[in-house]
């Protein structure tokens, strides 16, 4: 029987003289409760942090338990047992280092003082992921103490190594039955045929973690002559002698993970490119590239089972992409560690990790850039707000429920879209009515709208099945074709993108927009909420009435100033009054480089011919980025959030300071925009002075700014499909 672990994100790993803290980038740090979370997760073991960095960060000796001592007595308390991590990426608090001699004894001596302290324990995995740390550390030089040089990066792995075989040692003279959980990632490398040398070094140098810990690495290893001649003979003489074979491997396996380096570097971006001493080679996902699929998860269990015959666990599963994919990641984890022990392969466990997401792994923790990517719970709000993983978690471990209709079928990474350089030959695309053969849909009415458009091409794009309706399809003032509607295609949930958008001409048509806006959208959603379906409706900034001049949180009271605005407060009030699950996504000002009527693209068009273009310096506003909203829309459907939400990205303008932003962003002349007050504009319906949008619910679009950078990026690539290059085939 599979069991399935869990564990938070908890890396601390130092930058300089900055110590980056993931337990306090999550708040878990405050946040007892967050176990209470874990524990109804139905986990069977939990990845857990007594990290030495945060234990005694000033003197060897002067260690603060409190903190410990109160979380791991409430999992004694929750009957959730631990793996307790004493070093997680760390290079040690600021009295040693990796690459310093005391670094191993110092090390043994903090496990000796823990497992005193908490006897009970048996489950340990001292340092994560060693070899990856070195690499980091002193290979790469992104983590301290920032060394850019082979002997270093050996010198780096042999310290932590040591340290986890002297410090088990210590661990069991205190607890005899402790059991070595240790974690290392791993994937393989793949090659074009003039870099196969580098591969095969890449393929063998990754198993080291393991390979010394078992006292593999003697005169006969493949690396022995390399680490030789570094000066390590004795101390792999002597790891060989006494060695310390985990309980358990911990395979943490990434999409990342397995690599393909390519001589052809011309074929990729100049990030990519790199190389050794004798050859250029460009380093790349090996997903993204591969005809043939990389051996991935079930290639690396498979090959560690060979290899070694030890009991495995998959230590980590985390994907940092959308909803249903996270969930996929997680089913294919799952299911893959089941087919390959009925096979007869040792695999015990697999491991939700980063339960609470985690921070700043897209610049790999060299810096606090804001980047979140969500896990089991999402933090961004005043609580942990469970997700569709936890929810999957949950059926994995106890509930019998089905799986969410939106993460089934294949992942990204089992779909062409994986192929980002297309370098060889490209699987023919895969028949998208095929993968969803039998699955109930997500309906989204307004076919011809922005919202709606848009709405499809994401549910293409993460291989959520669909259906996309016109007025012709559904009359939503027609309470009978509504329900033919929904009788027939079953849906698990609808998005009602349809409705009157029109602000200005609203103001004539008062009686068709109410009808449009909130007469339409109230007989959907009383249908579906009757038949149990999932609705979201879409509301607007414009509900609001401007006085407060500051951002409207959800909680604001609504105070509409024209026509369009009433048309919506009324929308939200049938579809709160209904009681079901039910999500109102208030949001404003949409830009997107697939409208070409938008504000944003036509200042671009006018811009780019010379031409003025005048914007209003007196209303403020909340833009929000169309991709960014429907992914957001999608992945709270998924989850099945209720209630109200503002969507908006993050950040507010007025009309004119945004023009401006773009026009800088896009490298055109802002002194061509004018600044020019709303009532010049020829408006005929009132704005509010200040409609920006805020939340106590959780932000979670990103930045203006990093909206507005995509969508110039995005512009400028669609310009230059024409002009792509050829590939280089030999």
């Amino acid at each position: 029987m599979i069991q399935l672990w869990g564990g938070h994100e908890c890396t601390v790993n130092r930058v300089g003289d900055v110590f980056y803290d993931q337990t306090a980038r999550s708040g878990h740090q405050d946040r007892p409760a967050d176990l209470d979370l874990f524990a109804s997760l139905g986990l069977a073991r939990l990845r857990y942090p007594v990290l030495w960095e945060r234990v005694a960060p000033d003197e060897p000796e002067r260690c603060d338990w409190r903190w410990s001592d109160a979380r791991l007595g409430k999992l004694q308390t929750l009957g959730l047992q631990p793996i307790v991590g004493l070093l997680h990426h760390g290079s040690g608090p600021g009295y040693t280092n990796l690459l310093n001699p005391n670094f191993p004894s110092l090390f043994a001596a903090y496990a000796r003082r823990v497992a005193e302290r908490y006897p009970w324990v048996l489950d340990w995995t001292p340092i994560n992921e060693p070899l990856t740390t070195a690499r980091f550390s002193a290979l790469y030089g992104l983590w301290y103490p920032h060394r850019t040089d082979e002997q270093a990066f050996w010198l780096a792995l042999i310290n932590q190594i040591e340290g986890v075989q002297l410090a088990m040692a210590a661990i069991r003279e205190v607890t005899p039955s402790a059991r070595l959980i240790q974690t290392e990632d791993l994937g393989h490398t793949y090659a074009t045929p003039p870099v196969a040398a580098q591969a095969q070094f890449d393929n063998s140098r990754r198993w080291m973690t393991w390979d010394l810990l078992c006292g593999h690495v003697g005169p006969q290893h493949h690396l022995w002559p390399r680490l030789e001649s570094f000066g390590f003979a004795k101390r792999l003489r002597n790891l060989a002698a006494a060695p310390s074979p985990p309980n358990i491997l911990g395979l943490n396996h990434y999409l990342t993970s397995d690599r393909f380096l390519d001589h052809r570097v011309l074929n990729y971006p100049p990030e990519r490119r790199g190389g050794n001493s004798e050859i250029a080679f460009a380093d790349v996902e090996a997903i993204r590239v591969m005809t043939r699929q990389p051996t991935g998860l079930e290639g690396a269990l498979t090959e560690a089972w060979q290899r070694y015959g030890l009991p495995l666990a998959v230590t980590e599963c985390h994907n940092g992409c959308t909803r249903e994919e996270q969930v996929r990641w997680l089913r294919e984890a799952w299911d893959t560690a089941r087919r390959l022990q009925k096979r007869g392969v040792g695999v015990q466990a697999v491991t939700s990790w980063s339960l609470l997401g985690s921070h700043d792994w897209c610049s790999l923790l060299t810096r606090a850039d804001g980047h979140y990517e969500v896990g089991a719970f999402d933090i961004r709000g005043p609580a942990p707000r469970p997700t569709a993983v936890a929810t999957e978690i949950k059926r994995l471990t106890k509930d019998p429920a089905e799986p969410h209709p939106a993460t089934l079928g294949p992942g990204w990474w089992r779909r062409d879209a994986r192929v980002h350089f297309p370098v060889g030959a490209v699987p023919s695309s895969a028949d998208q009515n095929g993968l969803h053969h039998g699955v109930r849909r997500l309906l989204i009415t307004g076919a011809t709208g922005v919202l709606g458009q848009a709405l499809a091409r994401a549910c293409r794009a993460r291989g959520i099945a669909y259906r996309l309706t016109s007025r012709r399809d559904l009359d939503l003032a027609d309470d009978a074709a509504i329900a033919r509607v929904l009788d027939a295609e079953r849906p698990w949930g609808v998005i009602n993108a349809a409705g009157w958008v029109r602000v200005d001409e609203a103001e004539c048509a008062a009686d068709a927009c109410h009808a449009a806006n909130a007469g339409g959208a109230r007989r959907l959603a009383k249908a579906a909420v009757s038949r149990g379906v999932y609705f979201v409706g879409i509301s607007s900034d414009l509900v609001f009435d401007g006085q407060k001049r500051f951002r409207y949180v959800e909680s604001d009271p609504t105070r509409p100033l024209n026509v369009y605005g009433v048309s919506k407060r009324d929308a939200e009030k049938a579809l709160l009054a209904l009681g079901g699950p039910v999500l109102i996504a208030r949001t404003a000002a949409f830009f997107s480089p697939e409208d070409p009527h938008n504000f944003a693209a036509q200042l671009v068009l006018r811009l780019n011919g010379g031409q003025p273009f005048e914007a209003a310096d007196d209303l403020v506003v909340s833009p929000t980025y169309v991709p960014d909203l429907v992914d957001a829309l999608l992945d709270l459907a998924i989850d099945g959030e209720v209630g109200v939400r503002h969507l908006v990205n993050e950040g507010e303008v007025t009309w004119a300071s945004f023009a401006r932003a773009i026009a800088i962003a896009a490298d055109l002349d802002p002194s061509l925009v004018r600044e020019t007050p709303h009532a010049q504009l020829g408006w005929a319906a009132p704005r509010p002075m200040c409609s920006a949008l805020g939340t106590i619910r959780g932000q979670i679009l990103p930045s203006l700014d990093s909206a507005i950078g995509r969508f110039v990026h995005t512009l400028h690539a669609q310009r230059r499909l024409s002009d792509r290059p050829a590939v280089v085939a030999a």
